[in-house]
Formats: C-alpha cells, sequence, structure tokens
C-alpha cells in the first residue's frame, strides 16, 4: 500500500497514469466532445489536469491510515486475508479506512482546487456546455467527485500490487515481506501471530 501511496502522491501520479487518470465527470462528456468539435478542448484539458493534481495532493494523506489499519488488525481480519481472494488485503484496507480517507482526503481537495480556481474552470466549460443545450446548470460537486476517483485509484493500485504480490511470491515482493517480517514478529500483539503480522506488515509497506 506504501508503494501506492508513493506511486499516486507525486506530479502525474494520477494524470500520467491512464489506468487512474482522473476523466471529466460523465454529465459533461457531450460537452466535451461538442468543445473539442469546435476548437474549445483546452478548457477540457486544463480541468482534467486540475482534478487530478488535487487528487495526487491528497493521497500522501492515506499512508498514516493504512498503517493504523495493520495494527488494528486482528486475528479474524488477518486469517480472512490469508483464504481470501487476490485482492483480500485491499478489501480489508478498504472498509477499515475509507470513510476516513474520503474526510481527510476532502479538505486537501478543495484546497487544491481552491489554488487552482478549478471551480472557475468548471463554471467557465459548464457555460459553453449550457450554451449548447447539453447539460444544465445543475450545480455538480466536483470536490466530492475528485475525492471518490482519488480513493478508487488509490486501491485500485493497492489491488494491482496485492496480486503481484500472491502471484509470484518468490520475487521481489518476497524480499520485501522477508525485510518486514522481522520487525512485525517483534512487535506481534499477543493473540496474532508473526506469519500474520507479516502479511499486514507488508501490505501498508
Amino acid at each position: 500500500a506504501g508503494r501506492a501511496v508513493s506511486s499516486l502522491g507525486r506530479t502525474d501520479g494520477f494524470f500520467g497514469n491512464p489506468q487512474v487518470r482522473i476523466p471529466l465527470p460523465a454529465s459533461l462528456h457531450r460537452a466535451e466532445r461538442t468543445m473539442r468539435r469546435f476548437g474549445l478542448g483546452r478548457y477540457a484539458d486544463e480541468l482534467v489536469l486540475a482534478m487530478n493534481r488535487a487528487a495526487e495532493a491528497a493521497v500522501p494523506e492515506a499512508r498514516t491510515l493504512l498503517v493504523g489499519a495493520v495494527k488494528k488488525m486482528t486475528v479474524e481480519d488477518a486469517k480472512g486475508i490469508l483464504t481470501g481472494g487476490d485482492t483480500a488485503g485491499t478489501a480489508y484496507f478498504r472498509r477499515a479506512t475509507e470513510d476516513q480517507l474520503r474526510a481527510r482526503f476532502l479538505p486537501i481537495v478543495s484546497r487544491a482546487t481552491a489554488r487552482v480556481k478549478l471551480a472557475e474552470k468548471y463554471n467557465e466549460y459548464a457555460d459553453w456546455g449550457v450554451r449548447f443545450g447539453l447539460m444544465s446548470r445543475e450545480d455538480s460537486n466536483l470536490d466530492a467527485y475528485v475525492t471518490q476517483k482519488a480513493l478508487d485509484g488509490l486501491y485500485l493500485v493497492i489491488a494491482d500490487e496485492e496480486k503481484k504480490i500472491r502471484q509470484d511470491p518468490i520475487g521481489s515482493a518476497s524480499r520485501i515481506i522477508r525485510r518486514t517480517s522481522r520487525s512485525a514478529s517483534a512487535t506481534a500483539p499477543a493473540g496474532r501471530s508473526p506469519k500474520l503480522c507479516r502479511i499486514s506488515a507488508h501490505s501498508a509497506s
């Protein structure tokens, strides 16, 4: 999970990754196509860049909560990860952290969008859509949209990492597990086995 935070929480972490790049809201797709035909694609491009930059600014906040989720993991949680599917660990992290991360991401996204005047960009863009009858002036909460997409992208990358680890346990991921297992084993809480701690420690590394 730490690798996901590092890869996404930097310049072009979202914008430069087609897998998680945040697109315009679906309600703007018709307006986008029309505006590009009229040579006004720069409005769409500026808005997409601003949304992705906001997500990149928010993601580093996830690291502490992901580590905290490992520390709070119960034996039953760890057993579920060990016996679950390829993304059972990611599912646990999502259950344990999504609501808290949303609460932490949203104000960061809001500050980021304010700095780049995202609301102004959106309103300017929406005006063209309204002018051509492609959308209404119904207010859209872009900050909430960007926050949710940032969360979706984070968990998607964590899931991809988890799949690779499970599919190649003797590869590079295996070395990371061995490295983190030493500290996890030494600090394993009562009632938790060192093996279960190793799985959870690597998931947050």
